[in-house]
């Protein structure tokens, strides 16, 4: 028993805004909760890579490319302003509250126990 692929059929590498309205449909249908979980990251040989998922029609076996923000930089952002150690100004605050030099202003809002 040959349990071999079709070896006739045709493998297309297509991005996803390419397809027709039909295909980009049944693509969604195939993966009803996203693609996410069944994304695969093709590296290219030139050092690039693209992310995709698996399509197969009766004639052909699609690789579909999509579009991918990696976000990269927002972390870098988020990391630097967590550990930023240079609180300007911070030494002297420390040192008038030791001096009972300040304050906390109370407001209407504040409310003792």
């Amino acid at each position: 028993m040959n349990n071999r692929p079709n070896s006739t059929k045709k493998h297309i590498v297509t991005s996803f805004h390419n397809l027709t309205p039909e295909l980009q449909e049944a693509v969604k249908a195939r993966y009803p909760l996203g693609f996410t979980d069944i994304m695969m990251r093709i590296d290219k040989p030139n050092g690039d890579f693209f992310y995709a998922v698996p399509y197969d029609t009766d004639e052909v076996a699609y690789l579909v490319k999509i579009d991918v923000k990696i976000d990269d930089k927002a972390h870098e952002e988020d990391d630097k302003d967590y550990y930023d150690d240079d609180l300007k100004g911070a030494d002297e605050l420390q040192d008038d509250a030791s001096e009972g030099g300040v304050e906390s202003p109370t407001t209407d809002d504040d409310v003792e126990i």
